[in-house]
C-alpha cells in the first residue's frame, strides 16, 4: 500500500557523503553526522561512505545511535558483512515507511563500487537509486549506463542521488540524460571551501523539483569534506495508486 500521508506534499530527499565520519579537522565524530542526519528532516537519505574498509567492514555509524536519535529506520541491505549499507552506500527513510524491495547493484570499474536500488510506498510508489561513482569519467559514465539499466522510469516514478564525483556541470552525465533531469542543489565540495557540486539528484520526467539546497552549518562545516545536499520533490499523481 502507498503512504498516503505522503501523497499530498513534496518528499524531501537528501545526500550526505560522510567520509566515513572523519571530519576535515581529523576527528572521528559519528555523533556529530547523526546530528546533521537527524537535522535533514528529510523523507529519505542517501549516505555514502558509511562503512569502514576494514574487515568485516564495520559500520562508521552505530545503528543504534541512529534509531535512538534521528527519526530514520535504515533499510536493511544485508551485504557487506557488520556494516551498514552496500559498497559503502546506506539508505534511511523516515520512520515506518514502507520498504517494498531492496536490490543491490554491483556496478563496473576498476575499484569496487555499487548502489542500492529501494522501491519505496512514498509518493503513490517511487525507486530511489543511491550511489557512489568513481573517480574516473570512463568508468563513471559506464556506471551511470548500469544504474539505467537496472530502473524502469517509465513505469514508477525514480531518482538516483548520491555522490557523482562529477566536475563539470555539462559532461559526463549522459547516460542518464534523456529519462532524467539531473540537479545540482549546490556546491557541496570541499566543505572547507566548496567548490564543486559533486553530489546530486537526478528526477525521472514524473518528478519535479520544487526546493533544494546544501546544509552549511557550524557542524557541517567539519564534520566530512562533503556537505549534505536535499531536494523536495513532488511526484505526478499518476504514478500514485
Amino acid at each position: 500500500m502507498p503512504d498516503a500521508s505522503h501523497n499530498l506534499r513534496p518528499l524531501r530527499l537528501a545526500s550526505y557523503n560522510i567520509r566515513k565520519a572523519k571530519g576535515v579537522d581529523g576527528r572521528y565524530d559519528p555523533g556529530r553526522i547523526v546530528d546533521i542526519l537527524a537535522g535533514l528532516s528529510a523523507d529519505v537519505v542517501a549516505v555514502q561512505e558509511v562503512d569502514f574498509r576494514w574487515r568485516g567492514r564495520p559500520g562508521a555509524l552505530s545503528a543504534q545511535m541512529i534509531a535512538e536519535h534521528t527519526d530514520y529506520d535504515i533499510v536493511p541491505v544485508g551485504a557487506d558483512g557488520n556494516g551498514l549499507g552496500w559498497h559503502g552506500n546506506a539508505v534511511l527513510v523516515r520512520r515506518g515507511t514502507h520498504v517494498r524491495q531492496v536490490i543491490r547493484l554491483t556496478l563496473p570499474g576498476l575499484e569496487p563500487r555499487g548502489a542500492l536500488r529501494v522501491d519505496l510506498g512514498l509518493g503513490g510508489g517511487i525507486s530511489i537509486v543511491a550511489t557512489h561513482l568513481g573517480l574516473t569519467r570512463y568508468h563513471r559514465q559506464a556506471q551511470l549506463a548500469a544504474i539505467r539499466a537496472a530502473v524502469d522510469p517509465d513505469a514508477q516514478a525514480s531518482v538516483v542521488l548520491g555522490d557523482f564525483n562529477e566536475w563539470s556541470a555539462k559532461r559526463g552525465l549522459d547516460p542518464l540524460r534523456d529519462d532524467f533531469t539531473i540537479h545540482a542543489p549546490g556546491k557541496s565540495f570541499h566543505a572547507a571551501l566548496p567548490m564543486a557540486a559533486l553530489d546530486r539528484i537526478a528526477l525521472s520526467r514524473d518528478v519535479t523539483l520544487t526546493d533544494g539546497g546544501v546544509v552549511q552549518t557550524r557542524q557541517s562545516l567539519k564534520a566530512s569534506d562533503h556537505l549534505p545536499v536535499w531536494g523536495e520533490v513532488v511526484v505526478n499523481r499518476r504514478n500514485q495508486g
